[in-house]
């Protein structure tokens, strides 16, 4: 079956019921016949059998099915957030004296785990150029167990060639890390390209009305098991709530993303004739710097587009303060389209020098593209474009 029709017809075992939809198991805890049967499910991590929603519950074990599936992984776990999913990935596979090989351009909360919290457990990182993949070899260590990246990235839009890292990774003996959220299986499947985890923050896309958090890993069973037990004994499950809703919207996941991808590509073509901008960057338009590897790995760019104001910081607000439509929040992968400006909002906790490094600059502006009729969203943002532009 075709990865749509997957996203449709997976589905948990049918109750006694015979339902059609996949009902919600609101429940913490699951019964048995005999006590023989609850000790031997405590006994044996891997019989398949519920225990306790914390382990595992059929909405939650539905939704991982289909990412699974979308991404062509064997397995996965699914979190609270994306940022515990992100986490519980460092926490399962580095230990003190340890080496993480990271991209720059990470999302502001990814950064901060990076520099702020790896480093109390005597883990370190370094950070690499995406748009200088030739330096990762230069970076590798004798203690080197992970490289991280995200591609395209949040909120630059940075792209790198994942086969290339992918076999790099592969001939050292690095685990190779994607976080795909951006592009979504429906645009991209790293681990074709040979990354061994991927994750997602499924707040975003795949829940697509912006309604609940949820975080998902897939990858190899055997890396997948040490993150299950990682996350079971420490909790940051998803709530079998949050997966049922997410799951339902896998089921349109791929038409959304048409959609998403068709707009965001007609307002980055538009933006690229605004005379009041700097800068337009789409992973589809041919002036984005990696659009080749883009179109090499991507099915479609995406649903984001930056930009950049020539007045900065103050700009930023000015333009976000006149968009009567466009809606103004810290989301993205919503049927509404949303506008931020990262440097005040997202990563406004870095350093001036940190942002540098990540690819903040103080006119950024991120819109992720909804799915209202195109002509209104580039109608707002250029006639906010027009009432936030500094005058001579």
């Amino acid at each position: 079956m075709k990865p749509e029709t997957q996203a449709i017809r997976i589905q948990t075992r049918r109750t006694a019921e015979m339902e059609h939809s996949t009902p919600l198991f609101l429940t913490s805890g699951f019964c048995y016949d005999a006590a023989e049967d609850m000790a031997a499910a405590f006994a044996d991590d891997t019989l398949d059998v519920n225990i306790y929603s914390r382990f595992s519950n059929p909405n939650v074990d539905e939704f991982i099915r289909k990412i699974s599936t979308l991404e062509g992984a064997d397995d996965g776990i699914a979190t609270g957030t994306g940022m515990a999913a992100i986490f519980a990935t460092f926490m399962t596979f580095l230990s003190q004296g340890d080496h993480l090989i990271s991209a720059s351009a990470v999302f502001g909360s990814t950064h901060t785990i990076l520099t702020k919290y790896l480093p109390k457990w005597g883990i370190q990182s370094t950070y690499f150029d995406m748009r200088k993949p030739e330096t990762i070899m230069n970076l590798i260590q004798p203690n080197t167990r992970m490289l991280y990246l995200e591609t395209p990235s949040n909120p630059g839009l940075d792209i790198i060639d994942l086969a290339f890292v992918g076999e790099l990774c592969r001939s050292r003996g690095i685990l190779f890390v994607v976080d795909n959220c951006f592009a979504t299986p429906v645009n991209q499947q790293p681990i074709r390209f040979g990354a061994d985890l991927v994750i997602h923050s499924a707040t975003k896309w795949m829940d697509g009305q912006g309604r609940v958090l949820g975080g998902v890993v897939v990858g190899r069973k055997e890396l997948i098991h040490q993150l299950y037990l990682f996350v079971r004994n420490t909790g940051p499950s998803l709530s079998p709530f949050n997966a049922w809703i997410l799951s339902k919207s896998l089921e349109t996941l791929h038409l959304r993303m048409e959609k998403h991808a068709a707009n965001a590509l007609e307002l980055a073509r538009a933006l690229e004739k605004n005379p009041y901008l700097k800068m337009v960057k789409y992973p589809f338009l041919e002036s984005h710097p990696q659009y080749e590897i883009a179109k090499k790995q991507m099915r479609d760019g995406g649903g984001i587009v930056v930009f950049e104001l020539a007045g900065g910081i103050e700009q930023g607000r000015r333009f976000l303060n006149a968009m009567q439509m466009i809606s103004m929040t810290n989301n993205l992968g919503d049927s509404r389209s949303i506008a931020s400006h990262p440097a005040s909002t997202t990563h406004s906790k870095l350093s001036e020098t940190e942002r540098q490094a990540v690819g903040i600059t103080p006119g950024l502006i991120r819109i992720s593209v909804g799915l209202e009729a195109v002509g209104d969203i580039i109608n707002d943002i250029e006639q906010a474009l027009e009432h936030s532009n500094y005058k001579d």
